[in-house]
């Protein structure tokens, strides 16, 4: 079965990270990232920009109306997905605890109920 994982986070966390400890944190995060590839476990991991960077599509008259967004009431965002194919949901939950960022932020998971062909 297919999972979600979410990491949410925010720009004055990573603002606070010094920058000599990116190297090895990004080391963590790519051994992480490797190690459940390998396995066929991790389909695919993602980082996204921040939320400043995001916009709200609408269409509107059959075209896209655009804006800046979101608006979020709190600080935290979205930060990084990664989509987990593996046997149960427990399975799932033993991969996001291995998440290194998650000794200091929760990780969602999310079973997938529905997928769209890709050949559509």
């Amino acid at each position: 079965m297919k999972y979600l994982m979410l990491i949410y986070g925010n720009q004055e966390k990573w603002s606070s990270i010094p920058a000599e400890e990116w190297p090895e944190a990004i080391a963590k995060q790519d051994a992480f990232n490797k190690k459940y590839q390998e396995t066929g476990e991790l389909l695919g991991a993602y980082g996204l920009a921040d939320a400043a960077a995001a916009r709200l599509v609408l269409r509107k008259d059959g075209a896209p109306a655009v804006t800046d967004g979101p608006y979020l009431e709190t600080k935290e965002y979205i930060a990084s997905f990664c989509l987990l194919d593996c046997e149960s949901e427990e399975r799932a939950q033993e991969i996001a605890a291995d998440m290194p960022w998650a000794d200091v932020e929760p990780v969602e998971v999310w079973p997938i109920l529905h997928e769209a062909a890709a050949d559509l």
